[in-house]
């Protein structure tokens, strides 16, 4: 059986078959991409921790490699960056403690008889 692993290592033949079979919708995407991370209200380097963040929340290897590489090219330091990770798994932990409400309402409305 051949290895095929979950997460196919980035490349250019992917990239290219991504954009042949939607070109309009690449390119949109791509120039969408350039706008988010330019410089704005704020520095393109604090946007670039919010990604390395937010990456980290929503589990992405991918955009966990890219944006912490940015985020290092775009002059964070390594410890800016873990301490983007620590409020992302801050978050992360809060929303689980926070979503513990519905369950703990379900438990009390199934002691309830209901």
């Amino acid at each position: 059986m051949e290895d095929h692993p979950m997460y196919p290592a980035p490349s250019r033949e992917l990239n290219e078959q991504r954009r042949e079979l939607a070109p309009e919708t690449y390119a949109a995407f791509r120039a969408f991409t350039r706008q988010v991370f330019a410089d704005g209200a704020l520095p393109a380097k604090t946007k670039e921790l919010i990604a390395v963040a937010v990456a980290h929340a929503t589990r992405c290897p991918y955009c966990i490699r890219g944006h912490t590489a940015s985020a290092l090219a775009k002059g964070n330091s390594e410890q800016e960056v873990m301490e983007a990770i620590w409020v992302a798994t801050e978050m992360c932990a809060g929303a689980a403690y926070a979503h513990g409400n519905l369950a703990l309402d379900v438990m009390r409305t199934h002691a309830k008889g209901g």
